[in-house]
């Protein structure tokens, strides 16, 4: 080969962006630590206070597990709060997913529906719950439920859009072509493919919602958190240690249930995308028999 025909070496790849974007990574970063005034004093000594904090709860006086019913009467609260909650933003968040979905609806309503999901999102349930709902509905657990709810509208929302951006087009175009209406593309079209997925975000949605019901209970949305609160608060340490018992323990079955149940559901709709595929796929490789 001749130096004229040989193939020249292509140039090394250039890590400059990449350089750069660690270097303003880490910039930003350092600036964060500076801006928000960490007193490293108090963090140092903070495994300590969370170490006694527990050696008082558990081993210092023992547990009072005469308390356990009533913890468990406001851990169940919290979970109907949660349960509540996650109805709402399911009910509210489906059609409105639907609109704002850029390929089922126009594209000035989808824009508009995303922004204002953004703004649901951008206030969580805290803030919801004391500016909004509390002085409507009073302290309790109306208010916790409706906070909840809300804020579930904006995250499932969200989701709903992006799952019904992703649909096969194909069920939609027969239905279209079998002279469905626009209502009937929805149903038929659309609906089957994303109701599974959107299912599984939904019983997500709810193990979510327990951990905020219980954080709720701390501003008087009832709930375990208020008996939490409340225990601390008065130092009744043997009693806040069963109350965080219960919750961990809740919590992790209402996970594995709720897992259980989302599995189960995505596995189904995988099956059945399997075996309708199979079914149209059989009549062109069965063999044909006099």
């Amino acid at each position: 080969m001749t130096a004229g025909t040989m193939a020249t070496r292509p140039a090394a790849p250039s890590h400059a962006k990449r350089n750069l974007a660690l270097l303003g990574t880490a910039l930003v970063v350092v600036w964060a630590f500076i801006s928000v005034d960490i007193e490293w004093d108090e963090l140092l000594t903070l495994p300590g206070s969370i170490g006694n904090l527990f050696y008082r709860m558990f081993l210092r006086d023992g547990l009072d597990w005469s308390y356990l019913p009533q913890a468990g009467a406001a851990m169940l609260d919290s979970i109907w709060i949660a349960w509540v909650g996650t109805i709402i933003g399911a009910i509210l968040s489906l059609p409105i997913g639907f609109f704002g979905a850029k390929n089922v609806s126009s594209g000035l309503v989808s824009n508009v529906v995303r922004q204002v999901l953004n703004g649901i999102r951008a206030f969580p349930e805290l803030v919801l719950v004391i500016v909004v709902f509390i002085p409507i509905a009073g302290l309790g657990p109306v208010a916790g439920a409706l906070a909840v709810g809300l804020h579930s509208v904006g995250t499932l929302g969200k989701l709903t859009a992006e799952v019904v951006e992703g649909i096969d087009p194909g069920p939609v175009e027969a239905v279209r072509a079998a002279g469905g209406r626009p209502l009937q593309v929805q149903r038929w079209g659309v609906l089957p493919q994303v109701l599974p997925e959107i299912v599984a975000f939904w019983l997500y949605r709810f193990e979510i919602n327990i951990r905020a019901a219980a954080v709720l209970g701390v501003v008087g949305a009832g709930g375990i958190g208020t008996v939490v609160q409340e225990t601390i608060v008065y130092r009744r340490y043997d009693k806040a240690g069963v109350a965080i018992i219960v919750v961990i323990v809740a919590t992790i079955l209402v996970d594995l249930v709720s897992g259980w149940v989302r599995r189960r559901i995505i596995e189904g709709a995988g099956a059945k995308r399997v075996s309708g595929e199979d079914l149209v796929e059989q009549p062109e490789t069965a063999e044909v028999k006099p």
